[in-house]
């Protein structure tokens, strides 16, 4: 029996090899995996043309995963650099790259992607038409938009965020409904404008039904992209966001009914106290689709340190239902990042999907913290850096600061607590000044 898609696969209930190593990845029984897969909650992103994929599924229910966006601009445009980063960043273990290139020959770099990483690939089509027609934005048709779509779906990628909720009538109740930071996803931005400017209606939004077509004959994973995330706190939950959401929802099962899978993208920037019940929101606005999140920040005031403010959010929204958590770095909102940056970007939302996927209850998460405490309690340093989520940092920081005794730290020396216990419980004595 024949199948187009990953997601029409499950449904005829045929066990793909894709199906079969993410089953295997995340200790799920075949039969539920599929099940999931056939009702749109759990996808598998790879593109049939992408030969050298490790396949990965994302799900709420399977272990959180991580994107890595990369990609030159005007003002940086080094194409090594950037594929070092993308090699790091699968050698630290980020399950997806995406490439948000805006300058340049972007093609070539793209088909480098899907001819040579394992991660599994997006791209914003949007960004890619500005650059490869290289004329006006008015002046790109609704056609040319679509055949870049096209385009990406021929050159391997396994995502595609397309912002076709942002619509004449979502975009009428933006303007009603006055933003403190208007809109700051760049493809929502540039298809707004085109839209003010033309008259038309968003050519994503109104010839959906082609998109899904070229989806399906790649099997491309539909990324349906929020033009209206908030980009501040004082944006968050509001109409706009909200309205676009409801939209994305019924998107979602115009996909499903042409077996194509898709997942939802979400903020942004939003208080502690609003995370949950978005997540909630989404769940039900959406039927379970995948949520993939950028952060969310959860507060504005930390340029430098966002890092930080998403991998709070992103621990809290993956908790209560988001599946894929788009890394964010140091550099955010300040300057593309550098190899340094990429990697801080990356533990941290790494963290951010572990401390998730131990309170989520996801099987086998907690097997590792208990590894890592075991070794704590046997004072064993080579198996704490082992078990590192970032072995490196942790054996050089042991290494700058050494200790008189090798059982110790410089922190705690004669007086850690871990030795002593294990000391005074094996019945030896225990004199921490005289030792």
């Amino acid at each position: 029996m024949s199948y187009t898609t990953q997601m029409d696969a499950a449904r005829k209930g045929i066990l793909t090899p894709e199906m079969k190593i993410v089953s295997e990845k995340e200790h799920m029984d075949t039969k539920e995996l599929m099940e999931y897969m056939a009702k749109g909650q759990i996808i598998i992103p790879c593109n049939k043309k992408h030969t050298c994929i490790e396949p990965n599924g994302i799900g709420s229910m399977l272990r959180t995963k991580i994107n890595v966006n990369l990609g030159v601009s005007r003002d940086c445009k080094d194409l090594d650099m950037e594929m070092q980063k993308v090699n790091s960043a699968v050698e630290m273990g980020a399950e997806a790259i995406m490439d948000l290139s805006s300058f340049g020959d972007t093609r070539v770099f793209r088909k480098k992607l899907t001819s040579e990483c394992k991660a599994v690939i997006g791209t914003v089509p949007i960004y890619d038409a500005v650059v490869y027609y290289h004329k006006p934005l008015k002046e790109i048709t609704a056609r040319e938009w679509i055949d870049v779509v096209k385009m990406h779906a021929e050159d391997g990628v396994d995502f595609m965020t397309i912002h076709c909720g942002i619509n004449k009538n979502t975009a009428k109740r933006f303007k009603a409904n006055k933003r403190l930071t208007n809109i700051v996803s760049r493809g929502g931005s540039i298809i707004f404008a085109w839209m003010e400017m033309t008259g038309e209606e968003n050519p994503f939004y109104e010839y959906y039904d082609e998109i899904l077509d070229i989806c399906r004959e790649y099997d491309v994973t539909m990324s349906l992209g929020d033009a209206c995330r908030p980009g501040c706190i004082a944006d968050a939950s509001d109409i706009s966001q909200i309205e676009e959401l409801v939209t994305l929802g019924e998107l979602t099962k115009r996909a499903w009914e042409k077996d194509v899978q898709v997942m939802v993208e979400g903020p942004g920037h939003m208080p502690l106290d609003q995370i949950e019940a978005n997540m909630r929101i989404q769940k039900t606005i959406c039927y379970g689709a995948p949520f993939y999140v950028l952060g969310p920040l959860v507060t504005d005031v930390a340029p430098g340190y966002d890092h930080i403010t998403a991998a709070i959010g992103g621990a809290i929204a993956a908790t209560y239902g988001a599946s894929f958590l788009c890394y964010v770095t140091p550099a955010e909102h300040l300057r593309l990042p550098n190899l340094e940056d990429v990697k801080e970007g990356i533990v941290a939302s790494k963290i951010a999907a572990h401390a998730a996927d131990i309170a989520k209850g996801v099987k086998g998460a907690a097997d590792w913290d208990y590894q890592m405490s075991k070794a704590r309690k046997e004072v064993n340093w080579e198996k704490m850096f082992e078990l590192s989520i970032d072995s490196e940092k942790a054996r050089r920081y042991r290494e700058e600061s050494k200790p008189e005794k090798e059982d110790t730290c410089t922190m705690c020396g004669n007086f850690c607590a871990v030795k002593n216990m294990n000391r005074i419980l094996d019945g030896e004595i225990v004199s921490i000044f005289d030792e």
